[in-house]
């Protein structure tokens, strides 16, 4: 996917006027892009939407008017588009309560390289597309024992897995010492996923 620019944002005034919609329709197509590998962890699997709408928010809540402020912002954001035949995604250790969070984050330790695509249409590679932490938040993480609630993923996969994932059935999963669990993809998601993969997925009109 094309990196943003500047000029991919609205200013204030504009986004304010077409927000509400824009909101709704992002919304529809990150719920298909959001899957779950119960019990608490969740994937979000990152688009020009998905990066562009967060954006778009921060300069709403943080005010930020200059494009040197929305510069910023795009350093930041634009590591999180996947290139063709990449999938990007942020994973969330989804807990509520200090119990939980004292119990399962030290013991999660590596779990950002424990995510795997499963490609079990016929033919297909048999070896998992295995997650990759995003460069710049594997260098942030510096503390040994416990890992973070939110991680930033990437999937590199080969000509043949991109094949395959378009055959399907794909699941996700899990594989860490202390929590193993899967789930297969939904056709919805599997498709849009494929797009990604593809360089075809197209983003919404924002004005």
């Amino acid at each position: 996917m094309s990196k943003l620019t500047t000029a991919d944002i609205l200013d204030l005034r504009a986004y304010e006027r077409v927000r509400e919609d824009y909101r709704r329709a992002v919304m529809a197509r990150k719920r298909v892009r959001r899957v779950s590998v119960e019990p608490i962890m969740t994937l979000v699997f990152e688009s020009v939407d998905t990066v562009r709408f967060q954006i778009q928010e921060m300069a709403r809540v943080e005010k930020i008017a200059t494009d040197e402020g929305i510069q910023a912002e795009l350093d930041v954001y634009n590591r999180l588009l996947p290139s063709p035949g990449e999938l990007s995604a942020t994973l969330f250790i989804e807990l509520t309560s200090e119990e939980d969070l004292r119990h399962w984050l030290p013991r999660l330790v590596g779990i950002e390289r424990a995510v795997v695509f499963e490609i079990r249409s016929p033919g297909a590679p048999t070896a998992p597309v295995k997650s990759i932490p995003e460069a710049v938040h594997a260098e942030g993480l510096t503390r040994e024992g416990i890992t973070p609630a939110v991680h930033y993923l990437r999937f590199i996969f080969d000509d043949a897995e991109v094949a395959g994932f378009g055959v399907g059935p794909i699941s996700l999963a899990v594989q860490h010492p202390e929590y193993q669990a899967s789930t297969e993809l939904g056709e919805d998601t599997r498709v849009a996923l494929l797009g990604d993969l593809r360089g075809q997925t197209k983003p919404l009109p924002l004005a």
